[in-house]
This record gives C-alpha cells, structure tokens and sequence, in this order.
C-alpha cells in the first residue's frame, strides 16, 4: 500500500473520530425522545440520504452490481449483514446509555474499543506492533484498567460499546466494497425493520417525529446524515490503514466528548479519571512519536542488535 494512500487512510478515520467526539452535542438535543424511535429513525433516515448520496456521485450503477453480485458472493452478504447489525448494537447501546444517565460508562466503552481494535488486529490479522508501540499499549491498557476497576461493578455499557463496534472495524477491513455502496447495503437490511416500527408508533401514537416539534422533526430527519457522513469517512480509512493504527486513532472521540463533558457540560471530573487520561495521553504521544523516522531508525537497531545477540 502507497504511503500517500496510508495518510489519507489516517485522516479520512481521524475526521471520522472527530464527528463522532462532537455527536453527543446533537444527541442532548433529543433527550426527550425514546431511544429505539431515535435508533429507527437513524436507521431509516441514513438509509435514505444514501440513497441519494450514490445518485449525487453517479455511484447507483455500482450499487446495483454490488447488490446482484451478492447472489453469486455470500461471504460479503453475510459481513454486511453481520456490519449492519453489529452498528446497530453499538447505536442502540450508545444512546440508551446517554437517556439513561449513563454517559461516564459509554465513554469508557470507547476508550475501551481501540485496545480491542489492536487486539484484533494482531489475533485475527496477524499484524505486528514494534516495541515502542507495545510499550504505549501496555500503558493505554493501565490507563483504561484504572478507569474500569474504580468504577466499582462489571461495565457492561462500555464492554458492548467496544465488542461491537471493534467487531465492526474488523469486518468493514474485511471486506472490499466501496464505502458509500457499503454502508447503503448496511443500512438496507434493517431500514425495512426501523420503518415497520416508525409506523408502529404513528398508529399508536407513540411517535415524536411529526408530533414534537419541527426542531425535533428536523433533528431526527438529520440523523441520517449526522450518522452516515463520519461512517463514510470511518469505511475510507479503515480499508488503508492498519488496524493497529485505527485502534489509537480512536482516542480522538472519547477525548473530545471528555472535553465536552467536563468544560461545556460540568461533568464531574475525578482524579482517578485524570489519572487513567494522562496514562492514555501518554501512550499517545508514544505511539505517534513511534512513527517518525527518528524512532523507526531506533527500532531497527534494536532489531539488529537483538538478532545480534542470538
């Protein structure tokens, strides 16, 4: 892979953090909404402005090939499947725990998540990290393990969090079909789901779209693209870069919500917290640190002198 190729891999996946460290400032904005109505509404209204994002790019003739290939390649209509469903865990999970007053724990599943990206990355993909970079996973690890122990009871907010949306990088690297094509066919197999429930709730007159509020309506209605654009740029990056590389890239969400929470929101913020933060910056800086030229010419010496010494 071409090195050019690599780096827009890493920023494509970086914006996509990005967005998604800003998401809980849309969310708060629908706090007086049920949580499945929100997921539904994700669900069916992302399906729908990917629609119209293939025929804006000309891309509707390469979605109806990827769709009739799937007769003859099952495998990726499996993964796709198994894609669809494993981002709609996370989403589900991700906004019940923010209506229920579980924020502190969700964000420790995505702090979580990358060291179960790297984890999957060397078990599953065979890949290698070099002995700095072992050395910032050993101390992001610490850094999380004092943040799961002082929180007293089995997180498992923050294991689903970062199972399922770990699992999902891993398939999305998998397979190879173009990012805006593959997330139209993620959202297709359930948007058939969240529209029979949308329209559950119309006749049951449980709905909030169309009944709470054209702020809502158009909160809800824009949930589509405020879900699909950072998946879109999360599908471009994770096809070019390591998984590793990903994995640490995702600090960047939880970070910003970290800083939203406690200087935009007054969140408490603990020394314990501060504690397992600097831990984590500082596995950061390491691994960022390790992919100069300055580190990669000392790792290769260490390589040297260690099959030296054997």
């Amino acid at each position: 892979m071409k090195k050019t190729d690599t780096k827009m891999g890493a920023i494509h996946a970086g914006f996509s953090y990005f967005l998604w460290g800003l998401l809980p400032i849309y969310w708060k904005f629908l706090e007086g909404v049920n949580a499945k109505e929100i997921l539904a509404n994700r669900i069916f209204w992302s399906f729908i402005f990917m629609l119209f994002v293939l025929v804006m790019t000309k891309k509707w003739s390469l979605f109806v090939h990827t769709f009739r290939g799937f007769a003859e390649n099952k495998k990726q209509m499996y993964a796709l499947t198994l894609a669809s469903i494993l981002i709609s865990i996370n989403w589900f999970v991700y906004i019940w725990a923010v209506n229920s007053g579980h924020m502190i724990e969700a964000s420790l599943g995505y702090y979580i998540n990358p060291l179960v990206s790297i984890l999957l990355g060397i078990i599953v993909l065979k890949e290698k990290l070099t002995v700095y970079q072992f050395v910032s996973f050993i101390l992001a690890a610490i850094g999380v393990g004092i943040i799961t122990i002082s929180h007293g009871v089995f997180p498992w907010i923050a294991i689903t969090l970062a199972l399922s949306f770990g699992l999902y990088g891993l398939v999305k690297k998998l397979i190879n079909v173009e990012s805006s094509v593959g997330l139209t066919l993620e959202t297709i197999v359930l948007a058939p789901i969240a529209a029979i429930y949308m329209i559950y709730l119309f006749f049951n007159g449980a709905n909030s779209l169309f009944t709470a509020g054209w702020g809502t309506d158009l909160l809800l209605i824009g949930a589509g693209a405020a879900t699909a654009i950072p998946l879109l740029y999360f599908a471009k990056g994770a096809q070019k870069i390591p998984l590793s590389l990903l994995g640490f890239l995702q600090y960047i969400s939880p970070t910003l919500t970290l800083i939203l929470g406690v200087f935009v929101y007054q969140e408490h913020f603990s020394k314990v917290q501060l504690l397992s933060f600097i831990f984590i910056w500082s596995a950061l800086v390491i691994f960022s640190l390790s992919k100069t030229k300055l580190f990669n010419q000392k790792e290769v010496k260490l390589q040297k002198e260690k099959r030296a010494a054997l």
